[in-house]
């Protein structure tokens, strides 16, 4: 596996991260071992988890796996925003949520320090100025490496990265954001915000929880058993069935498939290898409830699409922007 530098930092991280959501819900705990054992001998140093996860469960699978590890070798991730608690103060990005939740990440993780520490998403109520100073102090302190935002619009991160700079604070260096072959409304701001900015982009779910896989196709009448589009379907989650279930979908999957057949590869292998090159991405957060399902996904490295069937991919998933993304693609070259 190759190593990408994250954002404007001299942090090398390998180009596929370890999303350890499942850890401790899907995947037991000795298959959670198993798989970071697998990327590790893969090459991967990359491991992205959240205080949120499994109710703080996951990041306690990752702690005791990295505890048998050399702690070096590898780049821990974890976020704050979502409570666990019922308190008035166990959500949020206050002063007081962060610096509680930092404390208990690291006892959970049992580490010193988090290489990269995430907001999970935008928090309407708190003032950013609280969010980004608590977060520089934890760089000050030394609980705390790098810092990463997720679940942001545009106008969003230009502002945290402005009051970063003007007050000589330390910047979000990556955005982990949704995308993939069949969400792409992120090119159409977010991206070149990230580009100008400096901050390295780790999708998540490139896969669209299964979607690109190849596992669904047109007219079902029932969805896989155990699946996470079932799932989805059945807690009203984003990639429930009746939101991806359009022409476009499935004009992304058939060429998706014909261009997996041409390679003699999966379509999983294809999809994450085409959002693995995307402009600006550093690494995509591949999660996994089967070690099998691992396995199949680290052979998305190592190998490059042609221009042309990127190209293929590329009109297949098309996303055309509305006002004024449209008219500004129309109209942009002329003076």
């Amino acid at each position: 596996m190759e190593y990408r530098v994250l954002g404007r930092t001299g942090l090398k991280v390998s180009e596929l991260c370890l999303g350890a959501m499942t850890f401790g819900r899907e995947a037991s705990e000795p298959d959670s071992h198993v798989m970071m054992d697998v990327f590790a001998a893969a090459g991967g140093n990359f491991i992205d988890t959240a205080d949120a996860y499994s109710q703080g469960g996951s990041e306690e699978v990752v702690g005791r796996w990295l505890k048998g590890k050399r702690r070096e070798d590898f780049v821990i991730a974890t976020k704050v925003r979502f409570g666990m608690g019922s308190g008035p103060n166990d959500i949020g990005l206050s002063r007081k949520h962060i610096m509680d939740g930092i404390e208990a990440s690291l006892r959970r993780l049992q580490v010193d320090v988090i290489d990269l520490y995430q907001v999970h998403c935008w928090d309407p109520i708190t003032p950013l100025e609280e969010t980004l100073h608590t977060l520089d102090l934890l760089i000050q302190q030394g609980k705390v490496r790098y810092i990463g935002v997720s679940n942001y619009k545009a106008h969003q991160i230009q502002k945290a990265v402005d009051i970063s700079r003007a007050n000589g604070w330390q910047p979000f260096v990556c955005l982990q954001p949704l995308y993939n072959l069949l969400d792409r409304a992120l090119e159409w701001e977010i991206v070149e915000v990230c580009q100008n900015e400096g901050l390295g982009i780790i999708p998540w779910s490139p896969l669209r929880g299964g979607w690109l896989t190849g596992r669904y196709t047109r007219g079902m009448q029932s969805l896989p058993e155990g699946s996470r589009v079932a799932a989805a379907t059945a807690n009203n989650w984003t990639e429930r069935w009746d939101v991806y279930d359009n022409d476009r979908t499935w004009s992304v999957i058939d060429t998706l498939k014909v261009v997996a057949g041409e390679l003699g590869r999966t379509p999983a292998e294809v999809a994450l290898n085409w959002v693995k090159d995307r402009p600006g991405v550093t690494a995509p957060i591949i999660g996994a409830s089967k070690i099998s399902q691992l396995e199949s996904n680290l052979k998305s490295v190592g190998w490059a699409l042609s221009d042309e069937h990127r190209a293929r991919l590329d009109v297949a998933s098309d996303l055309p922007g509305p006002y004024p993304f449209d008219f500004i693609a129309k109209v942009g070259g002329r003076r």
